[in-house]
Parts: structure tokens; C-alpha cells; sequence
């Protein structure tokens, strides 16, 4: 099954005044979509392939820096919230929650997730996007961010995508919203100075390069919307509200969205 791709550039231009009956049947199908599988990639005009080259080009400078330097950026007083997350911290529950594997094993063969041997081996990088609460009870999810010192363009670069694919989302739970008959900022009014984060991870292929391992192991997000860019490498598997595991190949110049657990199915 391919999972479908909505272009948001009729949503996009019909502006703030009534939503006609094509944009209408358009929210519906993304409604739909996210109600039915819990997954769809979208075409936003405002988020360009050189917007996600550049992201990833210095995503991977960075990653592929010394072991010692990018321990510089890594904040475990805050639970690792915001700057780097090395390689072996975080343990996927899939490893050691023994009532998760039950339920792989009783699925069909073909949709059966891999089940870890250790810690992920991914590194990943927290960084906080938008503007944070003046008073909060969370410090450690608006705290200052990490810069890593040699790349004068990573605040401009991280801020830049990361409010680019904010963007791609509001729009998303805006046609949602409509789609689900409720009034068009019933989810983004909700967003509004939330923990946004954009969370790039990489993982050293040099070191675990091998057919089969696994580098984030199967999870559910705990968020309302999940977005993905275009990666560079295969390789990611997600799972329709079906339980059927797909393959997900992001065309060039769309995103990946997936629904969290702050969704609930209707």
C-alpha cells in the first residue's frame, strides 16, 4: 500500500475566506486518512527541496563530527531534552516491555516489527522551535538550546525548517479539523506555544552498517502530529492503523505526517 500524498497548495491559496467545495472535500480526505491509517505525505510549496538539502547537509556534518565534540552539546541534567542524545542512551520499549512482543508475535509474519538486541545505536539532536511559555512548571522543554560551536549557520538552519515544517503541520490540523466538521482552529489553538521540536537523528554506518540492524525501534509517538523531511537512506518502516507495516519512500519535495497519541481515532 503507498501512502497517499495531498498537495496543500489548494488549501494554501484559497486564503481565509470560505472554504469552497473542492478545498472542503480535500480536508475531508485528510481527515479521513489520518482517522483510517494514521499517515499521509503532503506537497507544501513553502518547503523546498533546497530547504531540506541544506538541513540535512549540515545534519550530516554535524553527526559525523568526533565522538568528543558532540558530547560537548549533550545535556542529560535535562533528561536530554534539548542538545544531543548520544548513541546507547535511549533503550526502545519494544526491547524490554514483554506484553509489546506478545503482541509481534501474534501478528502476521510480514508486519512483524524487528525486535532490538540494545539500545538504539542512533545519536539525535533536540532543538526547540517557536516561542516558549514565560511561565512554566517544564523547564526541561523550554530550556535554552545547544549550538555547537563551528557552525555559525545552525541557528538560521534549524529555525528556518524546523518553522517551515511547523508551518506544513498547522495547515494539516487545520484541514483536519475542518475535514472532522469541528471549527478550523480546533487543534491549532492548542498548539500554540507548545514544546515543538525538530529532532534529526544519525547513525554512524561505519560502525553498524549491518543488513538488519535496527537504529530506532518500534514506538508510538506521545505528541499530536509527527512530521518527517526526506531522508537521504531508506529504510523506515512505519505502521497503518491496520497494523500493516509499510515501507515509506518520501517522494522528493513532500513530508511525512503521522498522527500521535494525543490523536484519538474517531
Amino acid at each position: 500500500m503507498e501512502v497517499p500524498v495531498i498537495d496543500l497548495a489548494a488549501y494554501l491559496s484559497a486564503g481565509e475566506g470560505e472554504v469552497g467545495s473542492e478545498v472542503s472535500e480535500l480536508c475531508r480526505e485528510v481527515s479521513g486518512i489520518l482517522r483510517e491509517t494514521g499517515a499521509l505525505l503532503v506537497k507544501d510549496p513553502r518547503c523546498t527541496v533546497e530547504d531540506n538539502d541544506r538541513f540535512l547537509d549540515m545534519m550530516e556534518k554535524y553527526f559525523e563530527s568526533p565522538f568528543h565534540f558532540k558530547r560537548l552539546q549533550e545535556r542529560p541534567n535535562l533528561h536530554y531534552q534539548v542538545g544531543v542524545t548520544p548513541e546507547g542512551v535511549e533503550i526502545p520499549r519494544s526491547l524490554v516491555d514483554e506484553e509489546m512482543q506478545e503482541k509481534f508475535r501474534a501478528m502476521p509474519k510480514e508486519s512483524q516489527p524487528s525486535i532490538p538486541i540494545g539500545p538504539d545505536p542512533k545519536w539525535r539532536y533536540m532543538w526547540r522551535v517557536g516561542p516558549r511559555p514565560s511561565n512554566t512548571r517544564f523547564q526541561e522543554l523550554n530550556s535554552e538550546p545547544v549550538i555547537p560551536d563551528g557552525f555559525p549557520e545552525w541557528k538560521e538552519t534549524m529555525d528556518s525548517w524546523g518553522h517551515k515544517m511547523i508551518s506544513a503541520i498547522e495547515v494539516v490540523a487545520e484541514m483536519a479539523a475542518i475535514g472532522f466538521g469541528l471549527p478550523k482552529d480546533a487543534f491549532t489553538s492548542l498548539m500554540k506555544q507548545g514544546p515543538h521540536l525538530l529532532a534529526p537523528t544519525g547513525c554512524d554506518l561505519r560502525r553498524y552498517g549491518k543488513e538488519g540492524t535496527v537504529f530506532a525501534g518500534y514506538h508510538y509517538d506521545l505528541n499530536f502530529l509527527t512530521i518527517h523531511g526526506r531522508s537521504r537512506f531508506p529504510g523506515l518502516n512505519i505502521w497503518l492503523r491496520n497494523g500493516k507495516k509499510v515501507e515509506v519512500k518520501v517522494p522528493v519535495g513532500c513530508l511525512l505526517i503521522q498522527t500521535g497519541k494525543q490523536v484519538n481515532p474517531y
